[in-house]
């Protein structure tokens, strides 16, 4: 299991422990995504990501944790959403797309703890994650679903100003919900 000294844990004013993550794609066309191997479950498949440092902005926490577990760089892009689990852990994790521009051959956590990395097609990787991870997997169908050109009418107006979750605002299926998410 990876244990970082110091980890800190950050948690929002509605006592959810904040985490960003991202779907890392090999080009724009977004149709191959990067998984990682699990530090509790080496066996299995999950998305980059982790939990928030303090005084840490959402975005800069998901490019760091995708070196960390992927050893990959790349063009951060749009905010898809901010995902809550309620289940067994309060998570609330904002959810970007990056585009790979470097991969690195070892990296901190493929060092550290044996993690591996490998590409999915998005419809093998939702099955992949289902099973063990279905929040994850929610993150790639929200990702369909937002940028498909006939789900225009389907997205909410904008919030107020100064509503703490940008874009747009919508929900999701047990798994999980969506605060926030929104296309390019």
């Amino acid at each position: 299991m990876k244990l970082k000294p110091n980890q800190t844990r950050t948690y929002d004013g509605d006592g959810f422990k904040k985490r960003a993550a991202c779907l890392c794609f090999k080009n724009e066309r977004e149709e191959e995504v990067l998984l990682v191997s699990s530090s509790r479950h080496p066996d299995q498949w999950i998305v980059p990501g982790g939990g928030m440092e303090p005084e840490e902005e959402p975005c800069g926490a998901a490019v760091r944790e995708v070196f960390e577990e992927a050893g990959v760089k790349g063009k951060l892009g749009r905010l898809l959403g901010v995902f809550e689990q309620n289940q067994d852990r309060k998570n609330r994790t904002y959810v970007y797309v990056l585009t790979v521009t470097e991969t690195f051959e070892a990296w901190e956590d493929s060092v550290s703890i044996g993690r591996k990395r490998e590409w999915f097609t998005v419809d093998e990787a939702i099955k992949v994650l289902q099973s063990h991870k279905p929040v994850h997997a929610e993150y790639l169908r929200r990702l369909q679903l937002s940028c498909s050109p006939t789900n225009g009418n389907s997205i909410l107006p904008s919030p107020p100003p100064n509503d703490n979750y940008p874009h747009y605002s919508t929900s999701a299926p047990s798994t999980g919900s969506v605060l926030a998410s929104s296309c390019r």
